[in-house]
């Protein structure tokens, strides 16, 4: 009897770790959806991000390799920081790169990610370089299967790479590094009905390269704009996700940035340190003199004493010391 009892215990704990079963697997896909909807959620920022640093591309890996340029990215514990720009192997002949872009929307700034496609689209008109001249992309072409490059934007200094051109880029647009669309200082470009139909046009994400790059990326404390004020260390790579070697190239300070125009919000790391009468330091050892409310006092200069000419008595002829 009790054998049975026992059997009868286990058999119905068997039946009710089946019928949990489902609710585990309800459970699991609950969790999965907030998982999966987060990947097409965006960045949005209070501030603008920084200027674009200058920079010069590394040498092409090899054929097949397409310029995908460095941008500002955002963590929410470290502020923005820089993803270097590297040569990506695309992911199927004839695919192009359509870089992100930061645009102001709503009171934020909102990062728009890159993708792949068969046209170039609307990346907010920044001016990225290398091909990437606001509009479109001027850098190569697929023909039968293979990317021609062209010379005059492009680093190609290998042998193994026959399908090249040389084509002069002229821009017309007011060259500056500002890394946004829209918003005060931003660059005001709409896109363009060709752009329009390339949004609706199927896209494939960013490679798991890229992905790996930009995850390396915010993990270097050096590439943080609080740390490299605008001048990241590491600011292109010839490969994805290395990040040390020859290919590694460092940024130039941009000090010709904004010289038209007003300049735009910046982060508060690259504000100078200012005193309490608002005045900006003009040397780290050199104080600016402090004024009183009235203006800078101006000292009359001492009169000067000229000594009166000597003058003969008794109406006598001038001598010659008078003369």
């Amino acid at each position: 009897m009790d054998r049975g009892l026992q059997r009868h215990a286990r058999q119905s704990s068997v039946w009710a770790r089946l019928c949990r079963l489902p609710l585990w697997l309800l459970a699991i896909c609950l969790v999965a959806i907030p998982m999966a909807s987060s990947a097409g959620v965006f960045i949005s920022v209070n501030f603008a991000p920084p200027p674009l640093p200058l920079y010069a591309q590394p040498v092409i890996p090899g054929p097949g390799y397409i310029w995908t340029p460095g941008y500002w990215s955002y963590a929410g514990d470290g502020g923005y920081f820089w993803v270097p720009g590297t040569w990506v192997l695309a992911p199927y002949p004839g695919a192009l790169w359509t870089p992100g872009y930061w645009g102001w929307a709503g009171g934020v700034y909102v990062l728009h990610m890159g993708y792949w496609g068969p046209r170039v689209g609307f990346y907010g008109g920044i001016n990225y370089g290398y091909g990437y001249t606001g509009v479109g992309y001027v850098g190569g072409y697929w023909r039968h299967g293979g990317f021609y490059y062209n010379r005059s934007v492009n680093n190609i200094r290998t042998t193994n790479i026959t399908n090249v051109y040389t084509r002069t880029v002229i821009n017309n647009t007011t060259i500056n590094r500002v890394s946004y669309n829209g918003g005060m200082g931003g660059v005001m470009a709409r896109p363009t009905e060709e752009e329009r139909l390339a949004a609706r046009e199927p896209h494939t994400p960013p490679t798991g390269a890229q992905m790996r790059q930009v995850r390396m990326a915010s993990r270097q404390r050096l590439l943080r704009a609080s740390v490299n004020h605008g001048v990241p260390t590491i600011a292109a790579t010839r490969r994805p996700g290395v990040f040390a070697g020859r290919g590694v190239i460092r940024a130039r300070p941009a000090r010709e940035y904004s010289r038209t125009g007003a300049h735009p919000p910046m982060h508060p790391f690259y504000r100078h340190p200012r005193l309490q009468n608002d005045h900006p330091y003009a040397h780290p050892q050199r104080v600016p003199r402090m004024h009183p409310p009235g203006g800078p006092i101006r000292r009359t200069p001492p009169p000067v004493h000229r000594k009166p000419p000597h003058r003969p008595c008794c109406g006598g002829a001038p001598s010659a010391a008078s003369v």
